[in-house]
């Protein structure tokens, strides 16, 4: 038996269905699915729902995590925690599977950890409705794809799962399989034939208008990250923060009330370094803190009094304390509810904490 987890927030529900029609008509019946929906807007939170419905062996984790940092990671070892089956696949949610998916991946099944290639389909493909053998397939993905993965349960919550640390897009896949050889587990790629395809979809384009959280340096750090997991053969994390936390509604709830404390600030580094530091004080109460950037006036003149040798402000920049306010959340705060926002048009930064 494999439990199957897919992650979702904001995908185009055709694409949806397609999956969900593609392990409908698996050949072995043995397993079932987990999908976590991870802060999804209402629109498509109700869509997932209404769909997944037409199939009984979907189960759906709501995670009401929208304003929040999207983190695969957590959304995966949500699934980890409540799964039982001897077997947990990592899917993707832009997939089609082969009739015989399942029935291949519990012949392959073992101690080991085996991933699968993938075939990549052009847009137009995409949006054809034909039988798996007959799409034609625009690229063929290498072994650095490693999206879908077939792992020992118990060895996978051995080690606590997939990181946390990681945030946003890229290398929590790669991570996971560079501590499965730290703990000396063989990583098998199978290539011997394609169970997988790839729907097409658009990329996920952040306007200049959108307020959702976003780090511009992220995926470098996660990068970083990722080599420093190499370097000192890390096999087991998430060690100092409990991993797999499925977030209470209860405590979300408090995010749309008024805080018990309001907190308004302007972008200058010691009062930055301040307010973040605080934020471990807090306990069993909300807070709300508002950074809102002054003019290019003020910022003239304070690098006028520091050419004199006078006191002055150090204004940061707001994409900057963007930056700084996001890696504290994901060092010290990721499973605490938040709701985090940055205008960067009105140059203001909302963040609310449940404590």
């Amino acid at each position: 038996m494999i439990t199957i987890v897919l992650t979702y927030r904001n995908r185009e529900l055709r694409i949806v269905e397609n999956c969900f029609e593609a392990l409908a008509a698996q050949t072995n019946k043995a397993f079932k699915v987990l999908l976590v929906d991870y802060g999804s807007d209402l629109e498509f939170a109700e869509g997932l729902k209404n769909t997944a419905k037409k199939y009984n062996f979907i189960t759906v984790i709501s995670c009401p995590v929208s304003g929040q940092l999207w983190s695969k990671c957590r959304a995966i070892n949500i699934a980890l925690k409540q799964t039982e089956t001897p077997y947990f696949l990592i899917g993707d949610i832009d997939s089609l599977f082969r009739k015989d998916f399942v029935d291949k991946a519990l012949s392959l099944a073992s101690d080991k950890v085996m991933y699968f290639k993938y075939g990549f389909l052009a847009e137009e493909e995409s949006k054809q409705k034909k039988e798996f053998e007959d799409y034609t397939i625009d690229f063929l993905a290498g072994d650095e794809v490693t999206g879908t993965t077939l792992f020992p349960t118990e060895t996978l919550k051995s080690v606590n799962g997939y990181d946390e640390f990681y945030h946003g897009w890229g290398a929590e896949d790669t991570d996971i399989h560079v501590r499965m050889k730290n703990l000396g587990k063989e990583v098998i790629f199978y290539d011997q034939e394609i169970l997988v395809l790839h729907q097409w979809h658009a990329k996920a384009y952040r306007s200049k208008s959108s307020t959702s959280p976003f780090h511009s340096t992220l995926e470098r750090a996660n990068s970083n990250y990722l080599k420093i997991t190499r370097q000192t053969k890390r096999t087991t994390v998430n060690l100092n923060t409990d991993w797999g936390i499925l977030p209470d509604v209860t405590q979300y709830d408090k995010l749309t009330i008024t805080p018990d404390s309001t907190l308004k600030i302007k972008p200058i580094d010691f009062q930055i370094t301040a307010i973040l530091a605080q934020l471990k004080n807090y306990k069993n109460e909300t807070v709300s803190i508002e950074i809102i950037d002054v003019d290019k006036k003020q910022k003239s003149i304070q690098k006028v009094k520091k050419k004199l040798n006078k006191k002055y402000f150090n204004y940061l920049k707001m994409e900057e304390v963007n930056n700084l306010v996001l890696e504290t959340i994901i060092n010290s705060y990721r499973n605490t509810p938040y709701n985090y926002q940055f205008n960067r048009q009105k140059g203001q930064i909302s963040l609310t904490l449940v404590f």
